[in-house]
């Protein structure tokens, strides 16, 4: 029987645990998919508890607000030990045991959960392996498949992602779960997608920017600038959406009050997918706000923040569902994207193409499906 069917045989309600962190340097992308998944978990029943490390721009505060349970883990020193050889090492702001140690602790009070989710690029299978016996079952949330796991249940929901690249990574019984059609979207995406693709995007009048939640290098300033250069139409309108945690944010409001369009700089937004309907186009980050803009059929230009994204915008700029507008941090990023903006407002039929490709790759309910295979219910 698995866990989740222990659990039920014995009439407990299952309990989550969610091993996450959000920060200024990592971002907010992580966080916010736990937190669609574990809504949904929610909903079936499961009782979460979410582990997460006191970075400056944890996001613990939000995570809260939506009912969920928090142990925050200290703030320590530099990574050291085991897991400081992996590329993210530095995220975790400790050893890999030290982190397995603390969350240890933190689950002494919540009881041993039915299942630990980890969605974190700094841990690795000998993390997984030291709460093994803590746990039930170990899903993880993975994007990059360049570290092995210990665990039961594997998560890569980007484009171009096959079970095949973890071979080698995963054990021999892990289920391997691949591509959009698993992305965790918030409910509010699939309720508002039939709306959106009805919408006749025939040129950019209203266009939405969202860098990520935290934008550390202000990508928007810079491309603010090349709007500005543009020669945009004087009906253009656009919004800036930002996170709360977003260190630039009076930076660019007072830059959006001197732009030749009107522009709109929104923080913390509670109505993302709305807003996206109403857009005719985006400029956004290949993060997990790409599955959003896909669900909804919104044409994009997509711009690559870190280099753990650059498979996704290649993946879904040779769709034909987004325009690749470069790497931020590369000297030629305004010329790429320039040519982007101008080829979107001169070529004709261009963003209706786009978001018709770009809604044929993701549905939305992509976070229930995942909730079915932890149930046992769904096989890859």
């Amino acid at each position: 029987m698995d866990a989740e069917g222990d659990a039920a045989a014995k009439g407990k309600r299952m309990k989550v645990a969610i091993r996450v962190d959000a920060s200024i340097q990592i971002g907010s992308g992580h966080v916010a998919r736990c937190l669609t998944l574990a809504a949904v978990l929610r909903q079936a029943g499961a009782e979460v508890l979410f582990l997460c490390r006191d970075h400056p721009g944890h996001m613990g505060a939000l995570i809260e607000n939506q009912g969920f349970s928090l142990a925050l883990l200290p703030a320590t020193a530099a990574p050291a030990g085991e897991g400081s050889d992996l590329a993210h090492a530095a995220w975790l702001g400790s050893s890999q045991m030290t982190d397995a140690e603390q969350c240890q602790a933190a689950l002494q009070g919540f009881g041993r959960p039915d299942w630990l989710i980890v969605d974190h690029y700094a841990l690795d299978a000998r993390w997984q392996r030291r709460l093994r016996s803590e746990v039930g079952r170990i899903l993880v949330i993975d994007d990059l498949a360049d570290r092995d796991h210990a665990c039961d249940l594997l998560l890569d929901q980007n484009l171009g992602r096959e079970a095949g690249d973890y071979e080698g990574r995963v054990p021999a019984g892990c289920q391997v779960l691949c591509g959009p059609h698993y992305a965790l979207l918030r409910p509010e995406f699939a309720a508002l997608r039939e709306q959106s693709l009805q919408r006749h995007r025939s040129a950019p009048r209203q266009v939405l920017i969202t860098l990520g939640g935290v934008d550390q290098d202000n990508v928007t300033g810079q491309v603010l600038s090349v709007l500005q250069g543009c020669n945009l139409p004087q009906d253009m309108q656009v919004t800036v959406i930002m996170g709360a945690t977003a260190p630039h944010v009076e930076e660019v409001r007072r830059q959006a009050r001197t732009m030749v369009f009107q522009c709109e700089v929104v923080v913390a937004v509670s109505d993302m997918a709305e807003r996206m309907v109403q857009a005719d186009l985006s400029i956004g980050a290949a993060g997990s706000t790409t599955w959003e803009r896909a669900c909804l059929g919104l044409p994009s230009l997509i711009v690559v923040l870190a280099e753990n994204q650059t498979g996704i915008a290649q993946a879904i700029s040779e769709a034909g569902a987004a325009l690749y507008a470069g790497k931020a941090a590369e000297a030629d990023f305004p010329k790429q994207l320039r040519r982007a903006v101008l080829q979107c407002l001169s070529e004709p039929g261009l963003l209706s193409r786009m978001g018709v490709r770009a809604a044929a790759i993701v549905d939305g309910v992509g976070a229930s499906r995942v909730q079915l295979a932890m149930q046992g219910e769904i096989q890859s």
